[in-house]
């Protein structure tokens, strides 16, 4: 066996508390944390192995399936390998400097280090708040990501010294448009880029045969009171009245006439 791989065995009897006795694994100890498969994982790499051959040996080690994933997920997280599926946002974009986390969000929230702390997917509630480890319930509706962290630190500062944690919004599900009227699929339309009216109606599958397509507008509220704005379909798709095909805000309503 190389050194290599003597490192690797060593580490990973030393991890999950194990002992050999001939060519069998006998259970020392019984403690099989995130945490230490954490550090397992991180070691493993630097030695090359690959994901495939980790997981199998955390298996053989007795780590549960759902932990090898949620830790996985948390390792890939914190080397910038990987974000989580679903709409989320993009980093710089105009929407995500302006985002602030809303009901039916999914966060994942990642204690440097620290699994058993961390939280692959939290779905925000309708009350606005989602569960941590150790700290329980915690307000986030109307926080940017950033402006959690900060509290998420200032919480966990009571349990764990010095913590680095990260917020990723895995899915935005809080910002939506409507489209409703003469169109091939009503209903929500997501809003996780900059998206104008002809974009939203493209989304929602296009106008049905019977659409009046100089009759469409946008219903927004401003300033406390419900505007108009008109959208003339025919004019914009041949490149005029541009000004109309305005970029949506979340909870804009596109109203197509039919008939």
């Amino acid at each position: 066996m190389s050194t290599t791989g003597r490192f690797l065995k060593a580490f990973l009897l030393r991890a999950c508390g194990l002992l050999v006795c001939g060519s069998s694994l006998a259970l020392a100890q019984p403690q099989r944390t995130s945490r230490e498969l954490f550090d397992y994982i991180e070691e493993a790499r630097k030695l090359g192995l690959g994901e495939q051959d980790i997981r199998k040996n955390a298996l053989t080690a007795g780590w549960d399936q759902t932990t090898i994933d949620q830790t996985y997920s948390i390792v890939r997280q914190l080397n910038n390998e990987k974000r989580p599926s679903g709409p989320g946002l993009q980093s710089g974009s105009p929407i995500a400097e302006t985002y602030r986390i809303g009901a039916g969000d999914v966060l994942q929230i990642v204690v440097w280090k620290d699994p058993e702390a961390s939280v692959p997917a939290a779905v925000v509630r309708v009350d606005g708040k989602i569960s941590m480890p150790l700290i329980g319930e915690v307000d986030v509706a109307g926080l940017a990501p950033a402006e959690l962290e900060k509290s998420l630190i200032e919480k966990f500062s009571k349990f764990i010294n010095h913590p680095v944690i990260t917020v990723i919004t895995a899915a935005v599900n809080s910002r939506k448009v409507y489209v409703a009227g003469a169109v091939r699929k009503e209903g929500p339309v997501l809003l996780v880029r900059p998206m104008t009216v002809l974009q939203a109606i493209n989304e929602a599958g296009g106008l049905a045969e019977y659409a009046k397509k100089k009759k469409i507008y946008v219903l927004r509220m401003e300033n406390g009171r419900q505007v108009r704005l008109p959208f003339d379909y025919d004019a914009v798709t041949k490149g005029e009245r541009l000004q109309q095909n305005i970029s949506l805000l979340p909870d804009d309503t596109i109203i197509v006439p039919g008939g």
